[in-house]
């Protein structure tokens, strides 16, 4: 793979128009396209190259990298569908496929298999860090696929990231990305209750911060993401939970954990908790809020009397 492959960027929403802005800056050249129109000017005005079509932002692409909802897009988007041909048709020959949507690890190994059998190459490379990870260009990639893969990859995620870590073979970056975001949907649960307890004994948000902060209690979801506002100025909750990372996508990641406790058998008891919290959170409102409003859900179910809603 060339040193700056041609890049074909599909799926140009929140996450990815930024993600292909910064590979533009860096001197790659984009052909964008999106199903969303807004999502296309967007990316359009930020200065992304955008193509008519998928097959069309194809043309002379050394990588076709995807930013997409679900696996199942993935899988459609690679295949074709309604008899029209697929991504995996319309490449060139060796083609890197970079798929960085957050998708099953047995759908990422599904889609890396079809990419091979069609003479391509492929990578998972889901992300964190959010819309302003994004931005920044400060995300965190979790890669899976084969080595020699990973090194021609790792250029061009570096332009976009602070932090590139091969996780294995083809669904290890996905199966990092899920077990991160349980330990990151369990943790800002275990904090929001703690806000809420404090709250309830009489403590102030900054003195709770400054002892757990400091002790045993420190995590990232109270010392980046901090739920309540003031501790820390840069977290959505200064900003009534405006996203930052969407209870949605909180309630999706957390639905991709629990299929994988129960595909691997693991007697896992907060994770399917979790779960259902955030799904709940999602269904009630906070879809498209921070996923640290969830404080707000506890704190709302919580009566004065020590009993719950």
């Amino acid at each position: 793979m060339s040193e700056k492959p041609a890049i074909a960027f599909l799926g140009l929403g929140h996450m990815g128009g930024p993600m292909a802005i910064n590979l533009v800056k860096a001197g790659y050249s984009v052909a964008g396209f999106d199903v969303v129109p807004a999502a296309l000017e967007a990316a359009r005005a930020h200065g992304v190259p955008i193509a008519a079509s998928p097959a069309e932002s194809l043309a002379g692409a050394g990588v076709v990298l995807t930013m997409f909802p679900s696996g199942q897009h993935v899988l459609d988007a690679y295949r074709g569908t309604d008899g029209a041909p697929g991504l995996l048709a319309a490449a060139a020959p060796g083609t890197m496929f970079l798929d960085c949507s957050t998708i099953n690890v047995d759908e990422a190994r599904e889609a890396a298999a079809l990419a091979v059998a069609a003479g391509h190459r492929s990578v998972d490379a889901p992300v964190s860090g959010g819309v302003v990870g994004a931005e920044a260009g400060t995300l965190t990639f979790m890669v899976g696929g084969e080595a020699d893969d990973f090194d021609a990859v790792r250029p061009l995620l570096q332009v976009m990231g602070k932090r590139v870590v091969h996780c294995g073979g083809h669904g290890g970056g996905q199966a990092a990305k899920i077990c991160n975001n349980l330990i990151l949907g369990v943790s800002m649960i275990a904090v929001s209750e703690a806000f809420v307890l404090g709250e309830k004994l009489g403590l102030t948000h900054q003195a709770l911060f400054d002892v757990a902060s400091a002790a045993s209690g420190q995590c990232w979801a109270l010392t980046t993401n901090c739920p309540v506002p003031g501790p820390v100025p840069s977290s959505p909750a200064n900003r009534d939970y405006q996203p930052g990372f969407a209870g949605a996508l909180m309630a999706k990641d957390l639905k991709l954990a629990l299929n994988a406790l129960q595909s691997t058998g693991v007697a896992a008891r907060l994770g399917p908790l979790a779960s259902e919290i955030y799904d709940t959170f999602a269904a009630e409102g906070g879809a498209g809020r921070d996923f640290s409003g969830i404080i707000t859900d506890i704190r709302d179910k919580s009566h004065n009397d020590g009993s719950q809603a």
